[in-house]
């Protein structure tokens, strides 16, 4: 296999994002919203495209007009779509997004398409020809979307090819947290990469530090474990790190959280991917951590997902701001 050309498949939800306008204390509070393409596993594909990797998607969406537009949009963002069914008997999945006052994200989702998908998907997905999968979460909150993820995690161990789960809490959408531990944790074993948020970890994992939060992570996994915390930076562990690692955050005059953490994410995958997905060097982690700040910079989620150039314009000028950007 030719690891260079071969794509990262993300595996997932791919649906429409109904974002609210302003900050509210919940659903409630919110009379507009704004309509956009979604999905944390579709962004962190459209964010790896940008970031100039090969990017590839395999999830469901309905037979109906926002599943032609999700297509439309992927196509154009030149992620490969041939592993994206299209379904009839079910439409394409919404989720609402809003900010508190805080500046903090808060999600629901109404699973419909993407829960359909299936272990034969998966299969039909050639994941020993990708160079990693990418997936998340919420698509193990039920069956057969749960199974599907299960299943690529196994053909993705069993072809040598790294695993990156993006944990993305929606309490919502599990019975209670023992239920969403019985399904992450056995993709956390497996991972090449555990990627959560200090919020998904709390819920997991009860505990409430980031240095408790990646204690109990060791449990789960010897891979590469980090940790983030919006604007309070992020941390990194793995088997060989005694003491969790701190990486200072990037200020931003942030305008919306939505997107942050897969940009993120993806940034993290393009550098460790380039560098044989060995343990990652701080410039790695703060590369990731300028993608998920210039990504609140800009309405998300799609918006916001930087470029390489970008991510390398806005590093060279936080480091020096006096400093003369060429090109």
């Amino acid at each position: 296999m030719d690891t260079v050309a071969a794509p990262v498949l993300a595996i997932g939800e791919l649906l429409i994002d109904l974002i609210a306008t302003g900050s509210a204390t919940g659903l409630h509070d919110v009379s507009h919203f704004d309509v956009r393409p979604g999905g944390a596993p579709a962004n962190v594909a459209v964010a790896l495209a940008r970031l100039g990797v090969p990017a590839a998607f395999c999830g469901v969406v309905g037979r109906d007009p926002f599943g032609d537009r999700l297509r439309a949009m992927l196509t154009a963002e030149t992620v490969d779509t041939s592993r994206l069914r299209a379904a009839s008997e079910a439409d394409t999945s919404l989720a609402f997004a809003w900010k508190d006052d805080q500046g903090d994200g808060h999600f629901r989702i109404l699973r419909l398409a993407d829960r359909l998908l299936s272990p034969a998907d998966v299969t039909a997905a050639n994941i020993a020809g990708t160079a990693a999968i990418v997936v998340g979460s919420v698509a193990l909150s039920v069956d057969p979307s749960r199974q599907a993820i299960e299943q690529a995690t196994h053909d993705a161990i069993d072809a040598g090819v790294s695993v990156c789960f993006d944990v993305n809490i929606r309490p919502t959408l599990w019975r209670d947290r023992q239920d969403a531990v019985t399904a992450c944790r056995p993709i956390a074993t497996r991972a090449t990469l555990l990627k959560l948020s200090l919020d998904d970890a709390r819920f997991l994992f009860e505990v409430s530090t980031a240095t408790e939060v990646l204690i109990v992570a060791r449990e789960w996994s010897e891979g590469i474990v980090v940790l983030t915390d919006g604007g309070r930076g992020s941390w990194y562990a793995s088997i060989d790190t005694e003491i969790p690692i701190h990486v200072p955050p990037y200020e931003v005059d942030a305008i919306e959280p939505t997107g942050a953490g897969d940009a993120f994410t993806a940034g993290l995958i393009a550098r460790l991917r380039a560098r044989g997905w060995q343990a990652p060097r701080m410039e790695d982690l703060r590369f990731a951590a300028a993608a998920g700040a210039l990504a609140t910079t800009r309405p998300g989620a799609l918006d916001g997902l930087p470029t390489s150039a970008e991510i390398e314009v806005f590093q060279t000028q936080a480091e020096d701001p006096t400093r003369a950007v060429s090109g």
